[in-house]
């Protein structure tokens, strides 16, 4: 089940993403290897005190959503492989509605009930900021 390693931007996995959990002495102890899920977030387990699954050497973890084992768990990222990014997922915050693309990019939708955003493709600052983190960190862990 192994995979290769990410290669490009889009290879990596982040908020929203369809995972499977790669089998190791670690998730194959906790019982998770090869189980898929989405990825719901991230955290600094040193300020969090979460237990991650193939412990935290660079103090970041990835918060997995297992729909078969009806739990949620953290994990390593390297732990975890892109099987999709969830195209046509919806996020809604507030009046603004986000749609996932093929490419792992997010297009907000003009909100229904205040003043559209000019552009079909304008970004919530909120969400932006969301996805940047994403991409600054696992830009420095690779």
């Amino acid at each position: 089940m192994q995979g290769d390693p990410p290669t490009t931007e889009s290879d990596f996995a982040g908020f929203g993403d369809r995972v499977q959990i790669r089998a190791s002495s670690e998730t194959v102890a906790a019982g998770v290897a090869g189980l898929e899920g989405e990825i719901y977030g991230f955290t600094t387990p040193s300020a969090t005190g979460v237990q991650v699954i193939g412990g935290s050497p660079d103090d970041y973890a990835l918060n997995v959503f297992l729909e078969s084992a009806e739990a949620t768990l953290w994990v390593r990222p390297d732990l975890v492989e892109l099987v999709h990014h969830n195209a046509s997922a919806e996020v809604v915050v507030g009046n603004m509605k986000l749609i996932r693309q093929t490419d792992g990019s997010w297009m907000e939708e003009p909100p229904t009930t205040s003043t559209p955003i000019s552009g079909t493709e304008a970004k919530s600052n909120f969400f932006e900021t969301l996805v940047n983190a994403f991409k600054s960190r696992r830009k420095r862990d690779a």
